[in-house]
């Protein structure tokens, strides 16, 4: 990639300003041996916002966050946290940061009260402080009634807000939340997704990884996509699931003759004909601008279909990161927009 490629790019939707970047990455380089895990990636994100770190196994997010969190070191590049060099001065950086992992360790015989006050106690708290940290984070995180059962004993929902409440003792600035919704049953999500939302409007910076593409989608204000150590796209949802492929899905219904809704896209510019339902099919428009889309409900008026519904079909994100991953690998090569 070139170095114009490789230019760090701001979070969508950030303003910009005198306060630096909550996470500035500027040309981050990680091997491991012969692998790259991680290979010239470049970005920041803004205090206050919400960011989903999205990639397959072994894209580099890992790498990436642990780096982001004190935790690595890279080959090259620079990762500042709110200004502050994360190789240069690693400590004031972990007073600004709350790293929640993938995986976190348990010890037997600990109970959720003591795990945390323990954490208080290693982060510097003392006394009636300490105390009042930990039954914030417990009553923050839903954890109050459970504070004298073993952490051993968990669900998996209830664990991840006990790491996520260990994330949280000191009240950091910026949060690095790694696969927080992995195995997850449905309400465990929900509520996880809810809390972040709450640390989000108390202007927390949440830079957080997981591979439930939809619900990124509904908490993040902006996504990276990373494949192969590598940022290949980069905006919010709704522009990346309309930007992949350039094609736009739509279900139409007719009120009669719907056999003719084939016959009529085979003639039509812009549209093919993808399947019929029962009351009409599915046609695939050659583009994503309103007005393209809007033409061909015109023209469909205009040649006398009875079109009684017409509609966009949802795209998914998980289907917008295939079909970049797909435009990519077409071209030969790794692309930034």
């Amino acid at each position: 990639m070139s170095e114009e490629e490789n230019a760090t790019f701001p979070a969508e939707g950030a303003v910009n300003g005198d306060k630096p970047p909550a996470i500035e990455v500027r040309n981050l380089f990680r091997s491991f041996g012969a692998l790259k895990a991680v290979d010239g990636v470049s970005f920041s994100v803004d205090a206050g916002q919400v960011v989903g770190f999205v990639g397959a196994n072994g894209a580099g997010k890992t790498t990436t966050m642990r780096i982001i969190a004190t935790l690595d070191y890279p080959n090259r590049g620079i990762v500042k946290v709110g200004g502050i060099d994360v190789v240069q001065y690693p400590a004031k950086v972990r007073s600004k940061i709350g790293w929640m992992p993938d995986h976190f360790g348990t010890y037997s015989n600990m109970t959720v009260i003591e795990y945390l006050d323990f954490f208080a106690r290693a982060l510097g708290y003392k006394g009636q402080e300490r105390a009042e940290r930990v039954q914030d984070v417990m009553g923050f995180t839903d954890l109050t009634s459970l504070g004298d059962r073993l952490i051993n004993k968990l669900s998996k929902g209830m664990g991840q807000r006990l790491c996520l409440g260990r994330a949280l003792i000191h009240d950091p600035e910026v949060l690095i939340l790694d696969e927080p919704a992995a195995g997850l049953d449905p309400k465990a999500r929900v509520e996880l997704k809810h809390l972040i939302r709450i640390l989000a409007d108390e202007g927390k910076t949440v830079f957080i990884s997981s591979h439930i593409l939809s619900e990124l989608g509904e908490m993040c204000d902006t996504l990276l996509f990373i494949n192969n150590g590598q940022i290949i796209k980069h905006g919010t949802a709704e522009s990346l699931k309309h930007s992949a492929g350039g094609i736009t899905v739509v279900n139409v219904n007719l009120a009669a003759d719907i056999e003719k809704l084939e016959e009529w896209a085979t003639m039509a510019p812009n549209v093919t004909f993808k399947e019929a339902t029962k009351q009409g099919g599915r046609i695939e428009i050659d583009s994503i601008e309103r007005d393209v889309v809007a033409t061909v409900l015109k023209r469909m008026i205009n040649d006398d279909l009875q079109v009684t519904e017409f509609h966009r079909e949802e795209r998914k994100l998980e289907d917008a990161f295939i079909e970049i991953l797909g435009e990519i690998e077409a071209a030969g090569g790794t692309t930034v927009k």
